[in-house]
């Protein structure tokens, strides 16, 4: 087992470098960050002064060397374009997107799993093939036309949500969160809404597949066999063994959904870490966007290895190995 344990973190540790190198790298070619920067009309000696003062007039190698050096030093630089250090704007926005993705994997779990039971119960009946029909075109629309429409009809149309903006929030010192007021809680939903449709569909579809196949085995035909209550036997019996992947999907999905808030961030105007990229990537703020990748590449990371960690310590067989 101390082998297995030693061979994932030294995986994750070469992910982490190589996720580091392309932070680094991708980023270089998005734009020149001190035509942004400087003046309109600046002279070539202001705008070397300026990339000097960067850092961007040494070699790229020593550039990349410089950046390691940072990180691991937890200094993940300076923005260019807000002249604050990056690790307090990503800190500063993380309660947004993650107050975002906790709603989200909320309502997708709550609305998905009641669905997947209803539709492995009766697989073949009107509610199941209409409920898997309008996933189907739910998923298959892009991120950007849900929000839009989910926008053009209940804050153009009906007025009754906020179309943009996260509402009033309340500070409590190491965190902002709008759950504590009204305005907060309805800016939520649509975003929310939007966020989730995929992971949704995911769980409903992983869970009626689980159960037809619980329901199928031997202990469910045995306990029906014995008269047990229906509640019981669907509820306690099939359920519960349907459930364990979709906690390890749910997990991974987490970390999908802060990887992915971007475009929902950027339609809704919502004040988290997917806007900041955005905004990043148009001016372009280098150091945002590398230190935003080495963020959702270290959280990718973590959650895939506590899952490897947590299935050696479940199934003893790996343990052997």
């Amino acid at each position: 087992m101390i082998r297995i344990l030693s061979t994932r973190l030294l995986q994750a540790i070469l992910v982490m470098v190589a996720v580091t190198a392309i932070a680094f790298i991708m980023f270089r070619f998005v734009g020149d960050p001190v035509a942004a920067m400087v003046r309109e009309g600046a002279s070539q000696a202001e705008k070397d002064a300026l990339r000097a003062t960067l850092g961007l007039d040494k070699p790229l190698v020593i550039q990349f060397l410089d950046f390691v050096g940072r990180v691991l030093h937890g200094n993940l630089g300076t923005s260019f374009r807000y002249q604050q250090p990056v690790a307090n704007l990503l800190l500063g926005r993380l309660p947004a997107t993650l107050e975002l993705v906790i709603v989200a994997t909320i309502m997708s779990l709550a609305i998905g799993i009641p669905l997947g039971v209803v539709c492995a119960l009766k697989p073949n009946g009107a509610l199941s093939r209409l409920t898997q029909s309008l996933t189907l075109v739910g998923i298959s629309m892009p991120t950007f036309v849900t929000g839009l429409l989910l926008i053009l009809v209940f804050a153009v149309n009906l007025r009754w949500l906020p179309s943009s903006g996260r509402g009033e929030v309340v500070d409590l010192g190491f965190w902002q969160t709008g759950f504590l007021t009204a305005s907060g809680l309805k800016s939520l939903i649509l975003p929310s809404i939007t966020l989730a449709l995929f992971q949704l569909t995911l769980i409903m579809r992983l869970v009626r597949s689980e159960m037809i196949d619980v329901l199928s085995s031997d202990y469910i035909r045995f306990a029906f066999a014995r008269g047990l209550p229906r509640s019981y036997i669907y509820g306690r019996l099939a359920l519960r063994n349907a459930l364990m992947p979709v906690v390890t999907v749910t997990g991974l999905q987490i970390g999908q959904l802060i990887a992915f808030a971007i475009v929902t961030e950027t339609v809704f105007q919502w004040p988290g870490m997917g806007l900041l990229f955005t905004n990043a990537v148009g001016f372009p703020d280098i150091p945002v966007l590398s230190a935003y990748l080495l963020f959702v590449g270290f959280l990718f990371v973590l959650i895939n290895t506590v899952v490897d960690i947590l299935y050696i310590f479940i199934d003893p067989r790996l343990r052997t190995r």
